[in-house]
């Protein structure tokens, strides 16, 4: 919902809703097939498909290490949140703790005489709780001068990998017992806090804004490179998870309706979750006498700042906070478990008999990596890296591994081709939408995206702090990192593993090196669908 609330509010339902039906439909169905039909991950798929672009695999897997270490940083906040909210009273409803500074207030706007007004330079219990006392980010200066690492965050964050390391281990055996928790809890929990969020004063205030679109918006480039970002985030294609996840499917399992069902109910949480945030901002803005689109700050600030303050302000705010946050960390793990598990299986299934039948010591080592990697999140001024690394990290190059993605499973594949391998294993053709969108929509889309992408970038800005220009350099060094292994992977098979003259080794740069095994290799711990 913060990405909406960025957007413009309803204004961001229309560019998602079209990224949906003609971009990220399509790709969560086309990944969701390829790995239901290939049986095996994102590195080793393109061995069958056009083995020039392997490339992609590894690139996938770098964009999931970036993710997993500042993905998990967010998760790693939530948690100190929910630790925080046992007491007797939430510690960010009043302006009396240490951390707090003479700017804090606790004024009610709607109820105060014009003497008392809130002024821009005062701050809320909430949001110095956020800043001063879970990240301290008044000790660090800037991205040059990121501070101490604050030890109490290092430990949340370490107690979240435990809790993933120990629930992706066994594979999809344990995973999936995790899942029955991370996944129903949450809807629970958004249900409890639809009917209090409705209930608040000046709810429908913040719901009509959600639902009434700016038109104007649109000729905005942001807006639609966001709608595509969130529907990548949100869906998984280009991340690797559908393909490693459908790779234990059933042969013959209908991943039609499953692609149809899925992104359906995703995108309707996503639908009910801003309900959820929307009626508390309109209760937020009546209760500072103020418009909507004024109450919550850009970024995460709208989940750790606005929304803690909305419930210190309720009758029970302790187990507000609790269930809230308890929320929070149970989707940020179902989505920290899909990347880390497209990493996994793509890496086991490359190298089998090296890594695939040490999963275990594999998925420890991978995790202490990227729990090391994430060490400079955690530190005072963490939040100028996570910023950065949610800027570059994913959301530029996933447009164009995507991209790449359809070129090869529908150009050099052939789109006639894996409608007949989907025929073979469902027993029919996917409609004449779903080739056209697959050949041609979706790849355009895709490019277009990540050209606009590039031109519409803008220099990173964090509040008040804007981000040196050398910042902008290594955020475009992150982004191209993950593109780097493509070209890269090109040129080595073209010299080095292609035989006989230029035509032939050209063509070897295309031609699938093997058929497909229609039995996943995996461990005796995990499922066996014959």
């Amino acid at each position: 919902p913060y990405v909406c609330y960025k957007n413009g509010g309803g204004a961001f339902l229309i560019p998602y809703a079209i990224m949906l039906v003609f971009g990220g439909l399509p790709l969560f169905y086309m990944e969701l097939a390829l790995g239901q039909y290939q049986r095996i991950g994102c590195i080793s798929v393109w061995k069958r498909i056009c083995p020039m672009f392997k490339g992609i695999g590894f690139g996938i897997c770098i964009i999931a290490s970036y993710v997993a270490m500042y993905y998990n940083t967010i998760i790693s906040w939530a948690v100190y949140f929910l630790f925080s909210s046992f007491r007797r009273e939430v510690p960010w409803a009043r302006c009396n703790n240490e951390w707090n500074t003479p700017n804090c207030t606790t004024v009610n706007v709607a109820e105060s005489n014009e003497t008392n007004v809130k002024q821009n330079w005062t701050t809320s219990p909430a949001e110095e709780f956020f800043h001063l006392a879970v990240l301290e980010i008044d000790k660090a200066r800037g991205l040059g001068d990121l501070g101490n690492v604050k030890w109490t965050i290092v430990l949340c964050l370490a107690a979240v990998f435990v809790m993933v390391y120990f629930s992706l281990w066994k594979g999809i055996k344990s995973s999936g017992k995790a899942v029955w928790v991370t996944a129903t809890l949450p809807y629970i929990v958004l249900f409890i806090l639809l009917i209090r969020g409705v209930t608040l004063p000046g709810s429908l205030l913040g719901i009509q804004y959600y639902l009434s679109p700016d038109f104007d918006r649109l000729w905005d480039p942001g807006v639609w490179i966001d709608a595509a970002a969130q529907i990548f985030f949100s869906l998984g294609p280009g991340f690797g998870v559908l393909l490693a996840l459908s790779s234990y499917n059933r042969f013959n399992n209908n991943c039609y309706q499953d692609a149809l069902v899925t992104a359906t109910i995703n995108c309707c949480t996503s639908f009910l979750a801003g309900f959820v945030v929307f009626s508390v901002l309109g209760y937020m803005a009546t209760r500072q006498g103020t418009d909507v689109d004024s109450v919550a700050k850009a970024g995460l600030g709208l989940v750790f700042v606005v929304y803690p303050e909305a419930i210190a302000t309720l009758d029970g705010s302790v187990f507000w906070a609790i269930i809230f946050f308890l929320m929070l960390i149970t989707l940020g793990l179902d989505s920290t478990f899909g990347g880390l598990e497209a990493l996994i299986t793509g890496i086991c299934d490359e190298w089998p008999k090296a890594i695939g039948k040490r999963r275990e010591l594999f998925v420890a080592c991978l995790l202490g990596y990227c729990f090391v990697g994430a060490l400079a999140t955690t530190t005072y001024g963490g939040h100028y890296v996570v910023q950065l690394l949610d800027s570059h990290g994913a959301p530029i190059s996933i447009l164009l591994i995507c991209f790449l993605e359809a070129v090869a499973v529908n150009w050099c594949y052939g789109v006639n081709r894996f409608a007949n391998d989907l025929n073979t294993m469902l027993g029919f053709r996917p409609g004449i939408f779903w080739r056209v969108c697959w050949a041609g929509i979706s790849p355009i889309f895709l490019i277009i995206l990540f050209i606009m992408s590039i031109i519409a970038y803008k220099p990173i800005v964090l509040d008040d702090y804007v981000y040196p220009p050398w910042a902008a350099s290594v955020g475009w060094m992150v982004t191209c990192s993950s593109l780097i292994p493509i070209p890269l992977y090109m040129i080595y098979r073209f010299i080095f593993v292609s035989k006989g003259d230029i035509k032939q080794r050209v063509r070897h740069m295309f031609d699938p090196e093997e058929e497909p095994n229609h039995v996943h290799e995996i461990t005796p711990l995990q499922p066996v669908y014959l």
